[in-house]
């Protein structure tokens, strides 16, 4: 039995040094398993990242080369323009020029009537070619060759050639026979379907360049067009969609970056983030018009000139052969403004189509004076008028605008916390927890900390070892080895049983203490991100009672907002600089009755 007993001393001294050396390698094991653990959630957010920088890689790409193609297209299709209608520029910059000269008398009649006779020749098809045999003509007092070249200039554009000599007229002192041409113009024209020369009709009214008697002639006609065609509810609603679009286009940018925590965790921030930059465009759309109506353009000092730059602007509209060239070049500039986003580009083309169309109504010609005037060639003096002449959209638009967002406002605003976290080789699940702002602060801290709370501590009681329960199997299989073994050796039945216990036990022991430490560590990991969801919600909850009072501030305008725009109805009445003005005899150049 001595020397059994040894025996079994030294082989359970060697199972013990080995079961050291398994605990260790096991320790490692757990601690690689750790690591690889770690190393694949680090992994797979690499992945993710590197996923979203592709992605951002590949739309940034995608709208250099928008750019860059738009880039090249604005190129070519001004290369078109030039080729095929620059030769009407020369024209354009003749027209003026030429009545000019007639003023200064530096320029000979037949040097006069050589450039028009060699335009007429180089620019066939074009209407302002003959006007300008007609302004030679008349200057040389051939009434038979006037009449002739005014007629052919009134069969190729009957519209820009009555306001063309109207304007002359009125230009040369001619009061009678300027507001003549003018009626014949506004007798031959459908206010739902007029040219695009008709943005003139509104820088002259701005500019009083057809004086007290032309003045009357045009309310008169305008305000019977206006009443017609407001009559029809859709051309209404269209104006009014063109101003909700200019309101519209003036909300803030996104609030994210000032409430960081809110954006993040509350499912209700896109409506809350759209509802402030709404709110917000109340001070852009205050400051915008205040500015542009308080804005004063000085008048010529004479009437001639002001008349000169209306003629610039009528001369040098484009014809309706050059739409399709410029709507095309209107998009691809819009392109490179909105760098590359195609969507963002059609949207502001499709603001300002109207301006490119062959024919507008009325209604449509005053609001695109008012918000795009750039596009029909209106001054800031037109625009002005143009936005008074629209306050009635303006103010629906602005009221649907603020109706709107006040009634997108959430009634109830959440807090919600879903989120996953590695615990060693396990992934914890935080179960989706909400929150209401509206319950105090206090409640919801517990609320969150009891839903933490409840969901952690089975997740954690998972992590523990059964020891008890492995005690116990092991104290079953000892006994049924004493049972089998004893009866032949009881020696040898207590030396396996001592023996296989011993082993078993510091087994048991190494993983229990593996387990334990695994769940320290998960509990410390765990009660970190539920401090975090916590101050989180704290810092949640303090930025929408920020987010409400910035809400406040910003809506305050809207009364003001309203008032003004409701002020514009008495801006349109203004006189212009030039009422009741007339030419001086002495400014008249020889009267002709070609033009009469």
């Amino acid at each position: 039995m001595t020397e059994v007993d040894h025996v079994l001393r030294n082989q359970v001294a060697q199972v013990d040094r080995l079961v050291h050396r398994l605990s260790e390698q096991v320790g490692q094991v757990s601690g690689q398993v750790s690591a690889v653990g770690i190393a694949q959630q680090q992994t797979q957010s690499d992945l993710q990242q590197l996923r979203a920088d592709f992605l951002a890689f590949a739309h940034q790409a995608q709208l250099t080369a928008n750019v860059q193609r738009a880039e090249t297209r604005i190129g070519v299709i001004q290369d078109k323009v030039d080729h095929e209608f620059g030769h009407h520029k020369v024209v354009r910059r003749t027209a003026v020029g030429m009545l000019q000269a007639f003023d200064l008398g530096l320029v000979s009649e037949a040097t006069v009537t050589s450039v028009s006779e060699q335009l007429m020749i180089q620019t066939p098809r074009y209407w302002l070619a003959p006007a300008l045999v007609a302004l030679a003509a008349w200057s040389a007092d051939d009434p038979a060759l006037c009449e002739r070249a005014v007629d052919e200039a009134f069969r190729r554009s009957p519209e820009r050639t009555s306001l063309l000599f109207a304007l002359v007229l009125r230009r040369q002192g001619r009061q009678q026979a300027a507001v003549r041409w003018l009626r014949h113009y506004l007798i031959a024209q459908d206010p739902a379907a007029l040219g695009r020369e008709f943005a003139v009709i509104l820088e002259s009214i701005s500019q009083g360049a057809f004086g007290a008697g032309g003045r009357e002639m045009l309310h008169e006609t305008l305000g019977r067009w206006r009443e017609t065609l407001l009559g029809d509810d859709e051309a209404r609603a269209a104006q009014v969609r063109r101003w909700r679009a200019e309101i519209d286009s003036l909300r803030a940018p996104s609030a994210a970056g000032e409430f960081p925590r809110l954006s993040q965790v509350s499912p209700q921030w896109p409506q809350l983030d759209a509802v402030l930059a709404s709110a917000r465009a109340q001070q852009a759309i205050l400051a915008k018009y205040t500015a542009m109506m308080a804005g004063e353009s000085l008048p010529s000092e004479r009437l001639e000139d002001a008349i000169d730059d209306i003629l610039d602007r009528l001369v040098s509209e484009y014809d309706n052969e050059e739409l399709p060239l410029r709507r095309d070049l209107a998009f691809n500039q819009a392109v490179v403004a909105c760098d590359g986003d195609l969507d963002a580009a059609r949207q502001a083309v499709d603001v300002d189509s109207a301006s490119l169309e062959e024919t507008l109504d009325y209604l449509t010609i005053q609001s695109t004076a008012a918000l795009n005037p750039s596009a029909i060639g209106a001054s800031a003096s037109t625009q002005r008028l143009a936005v008074a002449a629209c306050h009635e959209w303006f103010a629906q638009a602005h009221a649907g605008f603020s109706r709107d967002y006040r009634m997108a406002e959430p009634p109830d605003v959440h807090a919600v916390f879903a989120t996953s976290h590695t615990v060693g080789a396990q992934v914890f699940n935080l179960p989706q927890w909400a929150g209401s702002f509206n319950t105090p602060l206090p409640a919801l801290e517990q609320s969150l900390a009891q839903h933490w709370d409840q969901h952690t501590a089975p997740f954690l009681a998972s992590l523990a070892y059964p020891l008890q329960r492995q005690l116990v199997m092991l104290g079953g299989a000892l006994a049924l080895l004493l049972f089998v073994v004893g009866p032949m050796d009881i020696a040898v039945a207590l030396g396996l049983a001592v023996l296989a216990g011993g082993i078993c036990g510091v087994v048991l022991y190494t993983r229990s203490e593996a387990a334990r430490k695994a769940t320290e560590s998960a509990k410390e990991l765990l009660a970190r991100a539920k401090n975090d969801s916590i101050h989180q919600l704290r810092g949640a909850c303090a930025e929408y009672t920020d987010w409400k009072t910035a809400y406040r501030n910003a809506d305050q305008v809207e009364t003001r907002t309203r008032e003004f725009i409701g002020s514009l109805a008495a801006a349109g009445h203004a006189h212009s600089p030039f009422d009741g003005r007339t030419v001086r005899p002495a400014d008249a150049t020889p009267q002709s009755g070609g033009t009469q």
